[in-house]
């Protein structure tokens, strides 16, 4: 059976290669990259990241994975989990405990499987150890310790590295969440007042996270420093699947040496079900990559906000949700990559990034009809916008993003400048306009606002000038100057100091 695994994480294709895919989502992707101080980026190691979008029987189900240390867990998963899911585990009948017990026993089976598959690798790597020296450098080894040397490296390229892992499954019209690690599930859903809320159904397994360091707690371990640790076994995630050395040798390990039991783990958190009846709206997931990426170049405050806005907007302009989940990776990855050129407050955030990963499924969401002018370029910026009485809220005011071009971007055809160069917005520069809210409504989601008919028409009578002579400003820019002065003046607040006088 070992031998059997093995050759299933070695070989180019898969039993999954003959499951339907599912036509109701898309994928985009971007390799890692290193930025030389000039601006050229370089690929630093294979892609590792791994994904899956299958419809079953009766349900369908997605997977982002990403994997470290080579893609070999992150394959192992894609393929092994899909099998304990799709073969008839999962029906109708199944009630939410069910099919989150069905959930978890996957992950638990997967994780044991990987480990069995990589275990005659184990038991040769041990054996080879204790014939090697301690101490002694390899030029110095005779012929035959050199011979189990080189044949000790292959090893640990077989069985080092493990993965991350955030998986969805759509049952009975119901949505659940399973997650182990560092990626990120995001839900938005379109309200009747035309708002998108935007709702992060899962939490990253760090030692940032409470609930883990409660966890990790009870096992024996000082949570004081685990905040301290930012990295462990060399990843940030408390939760992977695979990396034998953190599950076998943690022990051996000073900041986890202490723990009573294995304190790295594969089992997933699982949300749901969460029903989808009347939804209309997207399912997000993205890998850590991506997710980094974003964050690094405009800080993680509106992280989830700007990348819905994003989707939304590439949604309405292109015809397939592959070409809107691959234009979105390629806007993160120009923004990241403007971020660290630019030279200014966030630039050392933006040395490199991973490989990026984002899965986009449409629920009862209508794609573009390509008639819309594809967007370009870079920061969103929010400007308020009066808005109308005519629909049943208590909202008086959305809030409108200007999508700035980024360098180089062609605007109504022709090549403007480069809005990174300082100074205000021109109107040559026709910055692209989507829909983005900052608007919280709970600890984990947000709104904003997705229907352009929802802001008020312009009277047919002209506005009355004030005592000054001016006319109240239909279009509020005062957080858009704030905003731009802020990130193109070295970090200085320029509230007032901007825009018209």
């Amino acid at each position: 059976m070992a031998a059997q695994r093995r050759n299933l994480m070695q070989s180019h294709q898969s039993w999954t290669d003959d499951l339907p895919l599912c036509q109701l989502c898309g994928v985009g992707s971007a390799p890692n990259c290193v930025y030389s101080p000039d601006g050229k980026g370089t690929q630093s190691h294979p892609y590792e990241d791994g994904h899956f979008r299958f419809r079953g029987e009766d349900c369908f189900l997605y997977g982002v994975f990403n994997g470290y240390d080579g893609s070999r867990v992150a394959n192992f998963m894609s393929q092994c989990l899909t099998a304990e899911l799709l073969l008839g585990q999962l029906n109708s009948t199944h009630s939410d405990a069910d099919v989150r017990r069905i959930l978890s026993q996957a992950f638990d089976a997967v994780e044991k499987s990987y480990f069995e598959a990589i275990g005659d690798a184990l038991a040769e790597k041990a054996n080879l150890q204790s014939q090697i020296p301690e101490g002694v450098l390899f030029h110095q080894l005779s012929p035959q310790c050199q011979k189990l040397s080189d044949r000790l490296g292959v090893l640990e390229q077989e069985v080092n590295g493990g993965a991350t892992a955030v998986v969805a499954l759509i049952l009975n019209n119901k949505l659940y969440i399973a997650n182990v690690g560092t990626n990120r599930a995001l839900l938005c859903k379109s309200t009747s007042d035309g708002q998108n809320q935007v709702i992060q159904i899962s939490q990253a397994h760090t030692t940032d996270n409470e609930d883990e360091l409660a966890r990790l707690a009870q096992l024996g371990l000082d949570p004081n420093r685990l905040r301290q640790t930012s990295l462990i076994g060399g990843q940030s995630s408390t939760r992977r699947i695979g990396d034998y050395k953190v599950k076998f040798n943690y022990s051996d390990m000073d900041v986890l040496s202490t723990a009573k039991n294995k304190p790295i783990i594969a089992e997933p958190e699982i949300h749901g079900g969460q029903s989808l009846e009347g939804v209309t709206g997207f399912l997000l997931l993205m890998s850590e990559g991506l997710i980094k990426a974003l964050e690094s170049a405009h800080g993680p405050e509106q992280a989830n906000q700007e990348m819905v806005a994003m989707v939304a907007a590439e949604l309405a302009q292109q015809n397939s949700l592959e070409a809107a989940a691959q234009s979105v990776v390629e806007r993160v990855k120009r923004l990241h990559h403007d971020a660290f050129v630019s030279g200014r407050q966030r630039a050392s955030h933006c040395s490199r990034h991973e490989d990026m990963t984002l899965l986009v499924r449409t629920v009862n969401y209508p794609l573009a009809d390509g008639s819309l002018t594809p967007t370009q370029g870079g920061r969103i910026y929010p400007v308020s916008v009066p808005y109308s009485n005519s629909q049943s809220t208590s909202k008086t005011s959305v809030t409108l993003s200007l999508v700035m071009p980024s360098q180089g971007t062609l605007t109504n055809g022709t090549n403007t400048a480069s809005t990174l160069e300082g100074g205000t917005p021109t109107p040559g520069q026709s910055p692209t306009a989507t829909l983005q809210s900052t608007n919280t409504q709970t600890q984990s989601s947000s709104s904003s606002s997705g229907d352009g008919s929802l802001f008020r028409q312009r009277g047919s009578q002209a506005a009355q000038p004030d005592e000054t002579g001016r006319v109240p400003p239909y279009v509020d820019f005062t957080e858009f100057y704030s905003l731009w002065g802020f990130e193109h003046s070295d970090g200085q607040s320029t509230q007032g100091g901007l825009g018209p006088q």
